[in-house]
């Protein structure tokens, strides 16, 4: 019987450690969710704002594109340099691609001077309004134009601060 109970024990440690080993094994392959922040692949923050059309957009709405969330002012000489490459970029690749323009709206005279701006340039990509400044501030924006380069699942593929041409936008979306 003495011999019995150490058999029984043997076989609890070895099936322990089995599962163990499995539980590693299985934790260790199972997708991680990126954590929320403002690093290289981290989820950014999300938001909801109003658009220039009148709906309302968040980063789910854009999911399963990459995305280009670009945070500008219709008084900053850089923002306005590159609106055009942005367009060019967005009628160029639209199957795979979201330009989302962030307009800083607390910081502008008035909306119809953004509506203007666009009008006059003919844009066509989504431009949310960031009316109280709080997505500028979540995204940490500083300087203008700031942008963000998402993947499809939504995580930060890369930053960019300052003007860009189109060469650069499809470098840093890996296009």
């Amino acid at each position: 019987m003495h011999q019995g109970g150490k058999t029984v024990k043997r076989i609890l440690a070895i099936g322990l450690l089995v599962f163990l080993a499995g539980y590693a094994v299985w934790f260790a392959i199972l997708p991680k969710e990126p954590e929320e922040g403002l690093e290289i692949g981290n989820k950014p923050p999300e938001f909801e704002m109003e658009t220039l059309s009148g709906e309302t957009v968040t980063l789910d709405d854009v999911k399963g594109k990459k995305v280009m969330v670009n945070f500008w002012a219709t008084w900053c000489p850089p923002c306005e340099a590159e609106m055009p490459e942005m367009q060019k970029l967005q009628d160029e690749h639209q199957d795979e691609l979201v330009v989302l323009a962030v307009n800083m709206t607390n910081a502008e005279k008035s909306r119809k001077d953004v509506e203007e701006f666009i009008a006059e340039r003919n844009l066509t990509f989504p431009v949310a309004l960031d009316k109280d400044g709080r997505v500028s501030i979540q995204y940490e924006v500083y300087s203008y134009p700031t942008t963000y380069f998402l993947d499809e699942e939504g995580s930060i593929l890369n930053i960019s601060r300052g003007a860009m041409t189109k060469e650069t936008m499809e470098k840093l979306l890996e296009l």
